[in-house]
């Protein structure tokens, strides 16, 4: 597989990703209709990890929901080791 699609993949989930959790911040700021929890860690699993850490921690938002305090984290580090198998073993 082409490394070039898997960055442009990775960036563009990113991205994604951080501008959906600055939408729901804004949502829930403004009492409108929100982003389901299940499409934000959705987002996160397919790539988004990082971005939603950074979001989370920038915009504070889901920080005192265990399942994202613990569950993104959890996301990318098993993210992390999977790439790191994939390189060293594969």
């Amino acid at each position: 597989m082409n490394v070039a699609i898997i960055i442009y993949y990775l960036l563009t989930i990113n991205l994604l990703t951080f501008v959906t959790y600055g939408i729901d911040k804004y949502k829930a700021r403004h009492k409108h209709w929100r982003v389901r929890e299940a499409s934000l860690l959705l987002l996160a699993a397919l790539g988004g990890s990082p971005a939603a850490l950074l979001a989370m921690h920038l915009f504070r938002h889901k920080t005192q929901h265990n399942k994202f305090r613990y569950g993104v984290p959890a996301i990318l580090i098993a993210q992390v080791l999977l790439v790191v198998f994939v390189y060293k073993y594969l």
